[in-house]
């Protein structure tokens, strides 16, 4: 079927919740009361209003898959290239720990264990902005927000009507991934035990007791740990009395670096091949935004494929670091500085690394003043710039405290990676387009319609 008969099927769906007498306040609190026991938090803000998830078919879902699957190959071709040219390192901008750790070997083949590309889609048209190749959020969600919508009379309906449908399932891809990653290491444990490590009190934490609940239930035991409590006997990683083998490792590399050097037990532990730990500290190479400036850059073709320079060209929009130079921008060289200085209303400042949104700087919605003076802070500090690109609006029906509402909103959707195959992802939506689920967003859960 075409793509409009998608979108009507999916109009058909969100006339069918407009009339529904059913949705109302009574429904909302069972809803935010579902939502929070069941983990689907940020901080304590329950992170679903809305009313049905985002539907692609499997048309769409699969091309996204095939290309995201591509670029996390190319990003793995620029961090094996980087870890044996320091111009190339140099140009990612990392720390002088970083650079260390990154050189340490993790003891398994794959960069990223588990990763995740963010994605504006435009129709049939798609662009990646970010990779979060070291510590992705959000993996367990699906299988939360499907408990909270899909028992709703109008998605049992829609499925109904629509039996050939597919539903991701990330988590079991994740432990599979770890797992697999074990074995690869060296690990020999039948049932290795596996450590959640980040810092206690973190607005994700409540995904930590989903993913425990599931891993234990699967057999393998686990404890989620803050990494100060960790201790190392020169034979194995413990949290407490509790040994780790696999470490699935949720705090951000450099927020852990700028606590500890590598006497740390967690890295004495990782460098003495005592401990798999997923991700490495590696996959940093490739969670640098400054990664974006080298796939997009001509000048770096020569590290890629004919196929992933195809897939660079088409899905990962012009990206540079900010510094002073002469660049090419559509086909023209010119100084960088002026290009950041006149076209504003087509560029997005970011910060080399950080996440949730941090230090971004939109220029199509910010006065030229205080675009100047982003602009001057970006030349001191690692920074990139990255091209404006469409982002697809949508609108679905959401509860609120005031009724059934259905306001226009950018939406995103992240495919999940893992050791680099796509299997569903995280589905943002914001009245801001900065879609961003720190930055005040929400989500939804996905699902793929197979005969359209």
């Amino acid at each position: 079927m075409s793509s409009t008969s998608l979108a009507t099927a999916v109009e058909r769906l969100d006339s069918r919740i407009a009339c529904d007498p059913s949705i109302d306040a009574e429904l909302f609190e069972r809803l935010l009361r579902e939502q929070r026991e069941l983990g689907l938090l940020h901080d304590e803000r329950s992170t679903c209003p809305f009313l049905r998830p985002l539907i692609l078919s499997r048309t769409q879902y699969d091309g996204v898959a095939r290309a995201a699957e591509t670029i996390a190959a190319a990003f793995e071709r620029m961090a094996d290239a980087a870890l044996s040219d320091d111009a190339l390192m140099a140009e990612l901008e990392l720390t002088e720990r970083e650079k260390v750790m990154a050189r340490v070997d993790p003891g398994y083949e794959r960069l990223c264990v588990t990763s995740r590309l963010d994605a504006y889609l435009n129709g049939e048209d798609f662009k990646f902005l970010e990779y979060n190749a070291e510590s992705p959020a959000g993996v367990a969600d699906q299988m939360q927000l499907e408990k909270v919508l899909f028992d709703l009379p109008h998605m049992r309906e829609f499925m109904e009507r629509h039996p050939a449908h597919w539903r991701p399932q990330p988590h079991r891809q994740l432990l599979r991934a770890l797992i697999e990653t074990y074995r690869q290491w060296g690990g020999t444990r039948e049932t290795p035990q596996i450590a959640i490590v980040d810092w206690e009190g973190v607005a994700t934490a409540s995904e930590f007791d989903i993913l425990k609940d599931y891993f234990e239930a699967e057999g393998y035991s686990t404890r989620i740990a803050d990494p100060r409590a960790l201790g190392y006997d020169g034979e194995a990683l413990m949290a407490g009395d509790f040994r780790i083998d696999i470490l699935y490792k949720r705090v951000v590399i450099h927020e852990f670096l700028k606590e500890f050097d590598e006497t740390h037990p967690l890295a004495r532990a990782y460098a003495e091949h005592k401990v798999c730990m997923a991700n490495s500290f590696r996959t940093k190479l490739a969670h640098k935004k400054a990664g974006f400036a080298i796939l997009s850059d001509p000048a770096y073709g020569y590290l890629f494929t004919p196929e992933q320079s195809a897939c660079i060209a088409r899905h990962i929009p012009w990206t540079r670091r900010v510094r002073e130079g002469r660049i090419s921008y559509k086909n023209e060289e010119r100084e960088l500085v002026d290009v950041l200085r006149r076209e504003r209303e087509h560029l997005i400042l970011k910060p080399n690394d950080d996440y949730g949104g941090h230090g971004i700087v939109i220029g199509w919605e910010t006065d030229a003043t205080r675009w100047e003076a982003a602009v001057r802070d970006a030349l001191k500090t690692p920074f990139v710039v990255q091209e404006r690109v469409e982002v697809l609006k949508l609108r679905v029906p959401m509860l609120t405290a005031r009724g059934l509402e259905r306001e226009e909103m950018f939406a995103d959707f992240n495919p999940f990676l893992f050791l680099n195959r796509v299997e569903g992802g995280l589905v943002r939506l914001s009245s801001s387009s900065l879609c961003n689920v720190s930055s005040g967003g929400g989500e939804t859960a996905l699902l793929v319609l197979e005969n359209f």
